[in-house]
């Protein structure tokens, strides 16, 4: 399960500044999740493919650094964790550039708006606007999805180079999450063409039930895609095609102001584009 912790590609084969004590302490920080709130050491080890030993080692490093607390025999994450993901924000802009849009299409729609970038198999969302209304899967600053299982993934996933789509393609495990989801890499292949005609990519009950959304990419100066946005509710407010038709304008909107506003804080631009 080690490529599991991984979230992008590490060749420290090829680099001889590659810390491999870095990324085995990072490893067992993103081990920590919902399904792993709390482990033992044998259970750190196992989920993050390190021996023993090395989990130990890194496990009371990051003990002695505040960021995982023991106790018995149990470890899990201390709040001292979120100063990254904060730094992050703040440090690019994030709610001056990205929220504005966002919170609009809320404010309009009613529905849940999110951005993502590319993460691996993954997405990452990297800006959420939510809204009273419960769905069964909530999604936050920081949450991961499937690329395959999401319209904010394969909209983002079409308007890729050649060279990642096939790299992907390789990598990806298509799991089933319902009926609908897209388990097979043909009919992948068909959706992500059929994104790219259009120019978006809309999911109904694919990565649970009760949830439709429809996404559009984000593109850079360049015309090339670096995040996605999207429009997600209830199949009991409204009809995909009625979503589809509703909120594609607005999306659209939304994301060239989003990409207009990107060409004047570079650096957040800089750190969203996929490499």
């Amino acid at each position: 399960m080690e490529d599991a912790a991984k979230p992008g590609k590490a060749n420290p084969g090829k680099d001889s500044e590659y810390l491999s004590t870095l990324e085995r302490g990072l490893k067992v920080l993103r081990a920590f999740d919902a399904t792993h709130p709390e482990m033992q050491l044998s259970e750190v080890a196992q989920v993050t493919g390190l021996s023993p030993a090395v989990a130990r080692r890194c496990l009371n490093t990051l003990v002695q650094l505040g960021y995982v607390a023991q106790f018995g025999r149990k470890f899990l994450l201390r709040p001292e964790v979120l100063s990254f993901g904060t730094a992050y924000l703040s440090s690019m802009n994030v709610e001056q550039v990205i929220l504005p849009p966002l919170q609009k299409l809320r404010d309009d729609t009613g529905d849940s708006a999110s951005m993502a970038v590319l993460s691996g198999t993954d997405i990452l969302y990297v800006a959420h606007v939510s809204t009273n209304r419960r769905i069964r899967l909530g999604a936050n600053v920081g949450t991961r999805f499937p690329v395959h299982a999401t319209s904010l993934g394969k909209v983002l996933l079409a308007f890729q180079p050649e060279a990642v789509i096939a790299q992907y393609m390789a990598a990806v495990d298509l799991q089933r999450f319902t009926e609908r989801t897209v388990s097979s890499h043909a009919a992948l292949e068909q959706r992500l063409q059929g994104a790219r005609e259009t120019g978006y990519d809309s999911a109904l009950d694919e990565l649970d039930y009760g949830i439709v959304s429809v996404a559009v990419p984000v593109f850079d100066a360049n015309r090339k895609a670096i995040a996605s946005i999207n429009c997600s509710t209830s199949t009991t407010r409204i009809s995909q095609d009625e979503l589809v038709r509703t909120r594609l304008p607005m999306l659209r909107e939304a994301s060239a102001e989003i990409g207009n506003a990107l060409q004047r804080w570079p650096t957040l631009m800089h750190s969203l584009q996929h490499n």
